[in-house]
């Protein structure tokens, strides 16, 4: 695994050798592209630190399953930003958290093709962000998180106390697709996911409204040799490093 801090590294880990909130509650942020391991590693770590685990991804797709559910058009904005005045997005309190949408389980539907399509086209609208950047702070609020998606060291919470930027090869990230694709019985041409991880790179690295990148003081790992339970060591390592947590 390689790894690097970002240039205010030195100032940031001084920083928050006293920077826990007021009950000493961690916030720790984890961004990276699809595919690097960010949910695995976010939940591991979490729960080596009995910290709450937030998925962002499954925010975003819970606001395309209400748009799916409500038969609203994604690039339908107006449409879109009415549905969102009345949408209330929560986890449930659980290991494994659920995401209820208007009090409804929607987790087994957040795979669904449709839903991926839609969450994929809501992603670039920024209504739908400001939404869900509020909604991520207000889960954020007091720590006690372990956040992971595509912006939350940059955007969503810019004064996290750890920040990671979780990284791997394109050709990896498609092996792991492929796998998880396989445990489930469904099956796709590996050269197919990686052109689609590609794609969907570039979208999120160029897109307009929070590019995908490294905050400035993330440490930044890359994960494509490293297996689940180093990856967590190192992150732990590094919290402790950063933040003097044993």
């Amino acid at each position: 695994m390689r790894a690097r801090r970002g240039s205010a590294s030195r100032s940031a880990a001084a920083k928050n050798k006293k920077g826990l909130t007021a009950d000493g509650r961690l916030t720790i942020a984890i961004d990276g592209p699809a595919g690097a391991g960010k949910s695995t590693s976010a939940r591991d770590l979490a729960n080596a630190l009995a910290l709450r685990y937030i998925d962002t991804g499954a925010m975003y797709r819970g606001v395309a399953w209400a748009v799916v559910r409500a038969g609203v058009a994604p690039d339908d904005r107006r449409r879109v930003r009415s549905l969102l005045a009345r949408t209330a997005l929560s986890f449930t309190d659980e290991a494994e958290p659920r995401l209820l949408v208007d009090g409804h389980d929607a987790s087994a539907a957040l795979r669904s093709p449709d839903v991926s399509q839609a969450a994929s086209r809501l992603a670039t609208v920024p209504e739908v962000r400001t939404f869900l950047v509020r909604a991520q702070r207000r889960l954020a609020r007091g720590g006690g998180v372990v956040m992971e998606g595509r912006d939350i060291g940059t955007v969503v919470l810019p004064r996290a106390d750890v920040k990671f930027f979780l990284d791997a090869s394109v050709e990896e990230r498609a092996r792991r697709r492929w796998k998880q694709l396989g445990a489930t019985g469904r099956s796709e041409p590996r050269s197919a996911i990686e052109a689609a991880i590609r794609e969907r790179d570039h979208r999120d690295r160029t897109r307009a409204v929070s590019p995908l990148r490294a905050a400035d003081d993330a440490v930044v790992l890359d994960t494509t040799r490293d297996s689940r339970a180093r990856v967590k060591r190192m992150l732990l390592d590094w919290v402790r490093r950063k933040t003097g947590v044993r």
